[in-house]
């Protein structure tokens, strides 16, 4: 099958193709501002939860506002969010909205594919992403978390984002790409330029724009050409040693096989192992330091946790299967709930390849359209008293309730998440684990601040003080001890 054609990373083209597409919509767009106000386009950027709130209350479930030079399509709700997802995903684009700004360093993976391309790929992936091969993986993620656990002492103070930064890169460098990141060389190569490659996407727009020596840009496809020479060499490796019964996500990358019989290529091999790069380890780094935050704001909530840790472990680290099976039921509702308040994918940029309608009101092609799950997650029709933190939202019988699409942190439809599973049982490995010894407590006078790009995280961190639980004891594994397991 032929990969799709590259999106234009020049920004004048791209300009260009919005202006025409404005001017071919010939105003028929859902109601909403059409001025260009820089206001507006400044808290689209930086603060966009209460932006889209009051443009719900004052024009419904679907709005259009100018940002920039052009003007957006903003749908919101369970009904939109299940329209664009799983009703009708084929009159829009991923790859033509703005995560094609991603294919620079991601490639053709996921995130950045459409149509048939992304069934194949997605249906060639999954295998890798099923609970036993999960099984498989979870004691590097107990090992790891034991590991970075470790290091505290009562009364540290510590930044729990680039803690849990640090930590599941460590995770992805093990499971997913078969690398030893203690042995310095390829692993540390490659977790550093990684996110030298990734910090032109949390910068504003302009620099973003600029090329040349020197620019965001220019270092970011330096990092890009070194990252790739280390995948590459990694994919080889494997190719030249095929069933060495590695069980790590890029070995089994490699060996996958289509219905007819057909492989990945080495590139596309690479494009989706960065795409599971940038989607798994900052979206499971924010989601960590924003729970620990709402447990430290909650107490009644992280005692039952806690209780509910110690009766079911009694003392020892969480298996997958008691993660899966949802034995730790306390944790998991409140990951949900973390997940409503703070989903790390927080907006959905698509471009609509035919008109449609929705709501009464018409949408125009060529457009880029968005539907937000984090103001969704916050619309109190759905979610009673929105900005509270309220696990048992999650409760089996509470959930059943929830009108289909009111809940989309991983999306929805045949774009769900491929790594979902992963992400939350790493979370929850992770949180067992600390809560297990410690109790993370918020430094006076912190007030959190959120950065929009590129997911929702803690713009100044999250700084918090370690304190001890009153007789615990120190939680390892046992293989971990004996250093039988290896990455």
């Amino acid at each position: 099958m032929l990969r799709p054609a590259s999106p234009s990373y020049n920004p004048i083209v791209r300009l260009a193709r919005d202006i025409r597409s404005e001017l071919a919509a010939r105003g028929a767009y859902p109601p909403g501002p059409t001025n260009f106000d820089l206001e507006r386009t400044r808290r689209w950027t930086q603060d966009a939860l209460p932006l889209v709130l009051s443009m719900y209350e004052r024009y419904g479930s679907i709005f259009s506002m100018r940002i920039f030079h052009t003007r957006i399509v903003v749908m919101l709700g369970p009904e939109a969010n299940q329209f664009v997802t799983v009703d009708h995903p084929e009159k829009f684009s991923w790859r033509e909205g703005n995560l094609g700004d991603l294919h620079p360093l991601l490639g053709d993976g996921l995130l950045t594919i459409d149509g048939e391309y992304h069934r194949r790929s997605r249906r060639i992936m999954l295998p890798a992403f099923r609970r036993e091969q999960l099984s498989n993986v979870v004691h590097v993620m107990v090992e790891e978390a034991a590991r970075a656990v470790a290091m505290f002492r009562p009364a540290d103070r510590v930044d729990v984002y680039a803690w849990a930064r640090k930590l599941t890169m460590r995770v992805f460098l093990r499971a997913l790409a078969g690398l030893n990141p203690d042995e310095g060389g390829k692993g540390a190569i490659l977790a550093e330029h990684f996110e030298r490659a990734l910090a032109i996407y949390g910068m504003d727009v302009p620099p973003r724009l600029l090329r040349g020596p020197g620019t965001p840009w220019s270092r970011m496809m330096a990092s890009r050409r070194v990252l790739d020479e280390i995948v590459y060499e990694e994919i080889r490796r494997r190719r030249r040693r095929p069933g060495s019964g590695k069980i790590d996500i890029l070995s089994l990358l490699v060996e996958a096989k289509d219905e007819d019989g057909s492989t990945l290529s080495d590139e596309e091999v690479r494009d989706e192992l960065m795409t599971l790069m940038f989607a798994g380890h900052d979206t499971s780094t924010s989601t960590i330091a924003f729970m620990l935050y709402e447990l430290a704001r909650n107490p009644h909530v992280l005692a039952r946790i806690v209780d509910e840790q110690d009766r079911v472990l009694r003392g020892n680290p969480p298996t997958a299967d008691q993660i899966m099976k949802g034995e730790l039921r306390e944790l998991e509702q409140a990951l949900a709930e973390t997940l409503r308040l703070y989903p790390a994918a927080w907006i959905g940029p698509r471009r609509s390849v035919e008109a449609f309608t929705f709501g009464g009101q018409p949408v125009p092609k060529d457009v880029y359209v968005y539907y937000c799950s984090w103001a969704s997650h916050r619309l109190p029709h759905i979610f009673p008293d929105p900005d509270s933190f309220r696990p048992e939202r999650f409760e089996p019988e509470a959930k059943k309730k929830l009108p289909p699409g009111a809940y989309v942190p991983f999306g929805g439809g045949s774009r769900t998440c491929i790594g979902m599973r992963f992400g939350q049982l790493e979370i929850q490995v992770v949180l067992t684990m600390l809560l297990q010894r410690f109790r993370m407590e918020l430094v006076p006078g912190y007030r959190l601040a959120v950065r929009q790009m590129p997911t929702l995280s803690p713009t100044h961190g999250m700084p918090m003080t370690v304190r001890p639980r009153a007789g615990t004891r120190q939680v390892t594994s046992t293989a971990a001890e004996s250093g039988a397991l290896r990455p």
